[in-house]
């Protein structure tokens, strides 16, 4: 770090999962911090420590990995004084809108519970720097055809996930309004890119487009989400938590809004043109029931990210789609043991059930 906040033992909560590990190959490897990344994570089905194989012999003494859950309070007190942590970055989460549905509870409990057992050890730590919350634009509710998310833009969720984000939102603020804790929040479009789960739209659309499956989407495809690349996400974590009002939301876009089915068309010309299948991917596309409480449309403005801080994308749609799908075509030995299922057998092998 060469200016802002300094922080010398930093706490990853979820760090095995998708965007949790790929913020923390970014610290280590791109952010220029020199101090210890600590990450805590359940290891629950979307969290991966083969994500970040290798990173505790690359940078011995730097990096740390901790099994636990989030909402014990007695393992996260060990953890904050073994290892005297000053800061959190806070990004464990149950965060599949679909499972939300059919299981709301774990969302409940996770979510909710974990945020607040995370902020009750938080404020009892001196000195204690900063608690950065990751959430989701999701707490904003449905857009129609125009407008904006923003910062003060009220909060109206759809879905048992979104309704818990909102949740945790509302309780780091209130730590902070009642406590003094230093924090700050950031609120994000939908990201994309390596080591994301295969539930989700775009690593599903690739592996089943290059496996010639099916490619189910929902309602008539026409709903709209601005797609965030996940390393600019990291980057505009990394700049928020450096140099980020106290207290202050800033919202995290990726200034590309497309339509669900427009993403999984893109997917599929990427895909004909590095696989070239005796059909197009195209014709694989079908079109499904559309999920409960789907949300129409979500954009998010940071203009205040921008104007305060300096960031912005350095990612267009194009150029970050054609990285993801590149990457999951090269890693297949990575998809096939998340497909498998074969990465919860190696987890059971080393740190149990």
């Amino acid at each position: 770090m060469t200016s802002g906040r300094q922080f010398d033992n930093l706490l990853v909560t979820g760090g095995c999962g998708f965007i949790g590990s790929n913020l923390i190959h970014y610290l280590l490897k791109k952010s220029g911090f020199q101090g210890k990344i600590i990450n805590l994570d359940k290891l629950t089905y979307a969290g991966n420590p083969l994500n970040l194989k290798g990173l505790e012999k690359e940078f011995p003494g730097r990096y740390f990995f901790v099994r636990a859950d989030i909402c014990d309070l007695e393992a996260l007190d060990k953890i904050f004084t073994q290892y005297e942590v000053d800061a959190v970055c806070h990004l464990a989460a149950e965060s599949h809108v679909d499972r939300s549905i059919k299981k709301p509870a774990e969302f409940i409990f996770t979510n909710i519970v974990g945020t607040f057992s995370l902020l009750e050890i938080s404020r009892s730590r001196s000195p204690f720097s900063l608690f950065h919350h990751v959430s989701t634009d999701e707490v904003y509710g449905s857009l129609g055809p125009e407008g904006l998310f923003r910062e003060t833009t009220p909060y109206h969720p759809n879905s048992p996930y979104s309704a818990s984000k909102a949740s945790s939102d509302h309780l780091v603020r209130a730590y902070h309004e009642t406590y003094g804790l230093p924090v700050t929040v950031s609120n994000c479009s939908n990201n994309y890119g390596p080591y994301q789960f295969p539930e989700k739209l775009i690593p599903l659309m690739i592996l089943n487009g290059a496996e010639g499956k099916p490619l189910p989407v929902y309602g008539d495809g026409k709903n709209v989400r601005d797609w965030l690349y996940v390393e600019d996400h990291c980057n505009a974590i990394w700049t928020i938590m450096r140099k980020g009002r106290t207290g202050e939301t800033y919202n995290i876009g990726g200034n590309s809004e497309v339509e669900n089915l427009a993403v999984v068309n893109a997917i599929c010309s990427i895909l004909d043109q590095a696989i070239t299948p005796s059909r197009s991917c195209r014709e694989l596309i079908t079109f499904v029931k559309d999920r409960p409480g789907h949300d129409w449309r979500y954009a998010i403005d940071f203009s205040k990210l921008n104007k305060e801080l300096g960031w912005s994308p350095a990612e267009s749609f194009t150029t970050g789609l054609e990285k993801t799908v590149k990457w999951y075509l090269a890693n297949s030995e990575w998809t096939k043991s998340v497909k498998s299922g074969e990465y919860l057998k190696w987890i059971e092998e080393h740190y149990g059930k």
